[in-house]
């Protein structure tokens, strides 16, 4: 990520501040959204290594943690392959990783003073965040798409569907953009990043662990089956396994899909109104 890259929202936005002045809410909320979309994008064209690298860590739970475990009768659902039972969970667990991380970056442009810079634009609050938010949901198709052609290539079972595989693109987009929200809340808050990375891994891990990615909720204790119930990444594993394998929570994607969004509402509306806070 360059400094060239990352000044040119700003500098975009500058140019358009007229026009933006004489604009309706919403259209000047899109157009805003546009501009961070294209900002992010930019980003995305350097750091296509990034996401290759990245893209291995979903393989090794897959084939090495999916391989030892899928003899296992508890994990197994009747002749199911583990490997592809795991797979919604390993997609959701790495989408979450790129999200969750996803606010260093805000954290560097306040460092070399980025951040004022785009907060002195016109551009609303809301299209900063949802730009920023869509830069994380890009890395996470791409990462998504990779594995779904491993997935293929080694002909592990899962339900090949036109509205399946887009829904699943759908539902995993939806869960990154608002754990990204999360990570850009968080960063509002803390200024150093290592410490961000430290609170980072102490969000995610449990998130992960405490959900079904791993294993059904079946065989989880009382009280951690409690906490997965409430946990927003279960809804998105259970919305991602449903449309991809087949087999889910009770088969309801649209309540998956609910919660899902709600979450991403609820974490846009407090990164919206936290962001300003971060150059502070």
């Amino acid at each position: 990520m360059s400094a060239p890259s990352a000044a040119s929202p700003a500098a975009s936005a500058d140019r358009r501040r007229p026009q933006a002045l004489s604009m309706g809410p919403l259209a000047r909320m899109a157009e805003g959204t546009l501009a961070m979309v294209q900002a992010e994008m930019r980003k995305l064209r350097h750091d296509y290594l990034d996401i290759v690298t990245r893209s291995v860590q979903p393989l090794l739970w897959l084939f090495i943690f999916g391989t030892a475990m899928r003899n296992n009768r508890a994990l197994t659902l009747g002749t199911l392959d583990y490997r592809a039972y795991l797979a919604p969970g390993v997609m959701a667990q790495a989408a979450m990783f790129i999200a969750i991380f996803f606010g260093l970056a805000i954290i560097w442009e306040r460092d070399v003073g980025q951040l004022q810079r785009l907060l002195a634009t016109p551009l609303p609050r809301t299209s900063i965040v949802l730009g920023k938010a869509a830069g994380a949901c890009v890395r996470t198709l791409v990462q998504a798409l990779l594995l779904l052609a491993v997935l293929a290539a080694a002909g592990i079972g899962v339900r090949w569907s036109v509205t399946g595989v887009i829904g699943t693109l759908a539902m995993l987009m939806l869960g990154t953009a608002a754990f990204a929200c999360m990570s850009m809340l968080l960063a509002a808050a803390v200024k150093e990043r290592e410490r961000f990375m430290g609170i980072g891994q102490l969000i995610m891990m449990p998130l992960f662990f405490a959900s079904s990615a791993l294993y059904p909720l079946k065989v989880m204790p009382g009280w951690l089956h409690v906490i997965a119930r409430v946990n927003p990444l279960t809804y998105e594993v259970q919305g991602l396994r449903q449309m991809l394998v087949g087999v889910g929570g009770s088969g309801e994607v649209w309540l998956d899909f609910l919660v899902v969004a709600a979450f991403f509402a609820v974490m846009l509306l407090a990164a919206t109104r936290a962001y300003p806070k971060a150059i502070v």
